[in-house]
């Protein structure tokens, strides 16, 4: 079958497009006015987001029933909107100026697997994090405790390497917070170019590299 531009993506494994609604769901909660790009192609569609105040770009990506061609910028409210989760599909709404973000994203393809790492063991560090951005927050006091002074303390501690990954932990807590880290398989993180990537079945997370800090807490990987 011939594939064609798309304006409706009918996904072929049951439960995906109530992922998709979930996922979407969560970047709403944090941006009302959220963009979302759409690439489909070679059977997969993958929807791509920079959720608010994460500095990290997640994907979740599904396999497609029918071939299609896609490469669309659109709000992530519409696309919510057309998920028909009884028929496996979502409509792709019009097209809308996609944010500079969505102008560079992480490569399709030449990733490869450098490490897998416990999913129980990223989200205990991701939520020991959160507790101590909470606990240090309260220490700071109402009168200091402005939006610099917790910008700077959030930029501390999700800038933190990750244990040995190479990926910042902004990475974890991000995966954490779209619901990514379930289940009890291992995480796989892949590297290709300047990009690194935490995966899981329920979506990714993916950064360029650089990102600097000091310890995350004794996280292990084992080396593929």
């Amino acid at each position: 079958m011939t594939a064609t531009v798309a304006r409706e993506l009918v996904f072929a494994d049951p439960g995906e497009s109530a992922g998709l609604a979930a996922f979407l769901g969560r970047l709403l909660r944090w941006e009302k006015s959220a963009a979302v790009r759409i690439q489909a192609g070679d059977g997969v569609a993958g929807v791509f987001a920079k959720p608010a105040r994460f500095e990290v770009l997640a994907v979740r990506t599904g396999r497609l029933l029918e071939p299609a061609e896609l490469d669309v910028t659109v709000s992530a409210g519409e696309l919510l909107e057309r998920v028909d989760e009884k028929r496996e599909a979502v409509g792709v709404p019009s097209e809308v100026t996609g944010p500079s973000w969505a102008g560079l994203l992480p490569p399709r393809a030449g990733w490869h697997e450098y490490a897998k790492a416990p999913v129980e063991a990223i989200g205990s560090v991701a939520a020991a994090a959160v507790g101590e951005f909470k606990e240090r927050a309260e220490r700071l006091g109402p009168d200091k405790r402005g939006r610099e002074a917790l910008d700077a303390l959030a930029e501390e501690i999700w800038s933190r390497p990750l244990g040995r990954t190479g990926l910042p932990l902004r990475a974890a807590h991000a995966a954490h917070a779209l619901g990514f880290l379930r289940g009890k398989g291992p995480v796989s993180l892949l590297e290709a170019g300047a990009w690194l990537r935490l995966r899981t079945p329920y979506g990714s997370v993916a950064v360029r590299r650089g990102g600097s800090g000091s310890g995350a807490g004794g996280l292990s990987v084992t080396p593929v």
